[in-house]
């Protein structure tokens, strides 16, 4: 089967309710018996087909009530409403996974565990990151707020440096470990504080992640 031909590359700033680490990067069940994420990415060089993404930023907030595989998750996509039709129409095509092969990336991974997604919103997104000190948040208003930093040791308060490398992820290769505090009403409800998080350069195809 042949898939269209999609590349994005950028920074992502994922939050989620688990304790520091995410069992889930292991494979193992998630802290508190649920899953609840918030992530935000800013495509800084994508197409999708001839329709450059270029600048477009995209989130995505998720919720789960036991382990991610076992299912009967929720999902509501946000689009930066500076996005054209067609760069909106491109990068919801790339979330709902169908434009991946099987099991390559987070979008197909994750869709096959969703039961209910929400009808996309267009509104602003805030973004920030910093890649040097692994800092970062998003806001969009009336839907979520996240922030991440990096994990602070609770003896002398000094950064707690943290990297991953998965050579065989389908989200990323590598990832700083950091801590992240989320906040959001509506649909999905998500509200914690020193919670995981992590920043990564996003660098992905309907293959899976490059590089």
């Amino acid at each position: 089967m042949s898939y269209p031909d999609w590349k994005i590359r950028g920074p992502e700033v994922a939050t989620c309710n688990c304790n520091w680490g995410c069992p889930c990067q292991f494979n193992s069940l998630p802290t508190h018996g649920d899953c609840r994420a918030a992530v935000a990415m800013r495509i800084d060089q994508g197409h999708f087909g001839d329709v450059s993404l270029d600048g477009v930023i995209w989130a995505g907030m998720f919720a789960w009530p036991a382990a991610i595989h076992e299912g009967n998750g929720e999902t509501l996509a946000i689009i930066d409403e500076r996005a054209s039709e067609a760069q909106r129409d491109a990068v919801l095509q790339i979330l709902s996974g169908d434009t991946s092969e099987p099991g390559a990336t987070f979008f197909n991974v994750f869709a096959a565990t969703i039961v209910k997604a929400h009808d996309p919103v267009f509104t602003p997104i805030e973004f920030e990151v910093d890649m040097d000190n692994w800092t970062g948040r998003f806001s969009i208003p009336g839907y979520v707020e996240g922030l991440a930093a990096p994990i602070t040791n609770p003896v002398t308060g000094e950064s707690h440096r943290a990297r991953v490398v998965l050579p065989e992820g389908f989200e990323y290769r590598e990832a700083e470990f950091v801590s992240s505090r989320t906040s959001a009403g509506g649909a999905i409800p998500l509200d914690w504080v020193d919670g995981h998080g992590h920043i990564a350069m996003i660098d992905i195809t309907p293959a899976g992640p490059v590089g």
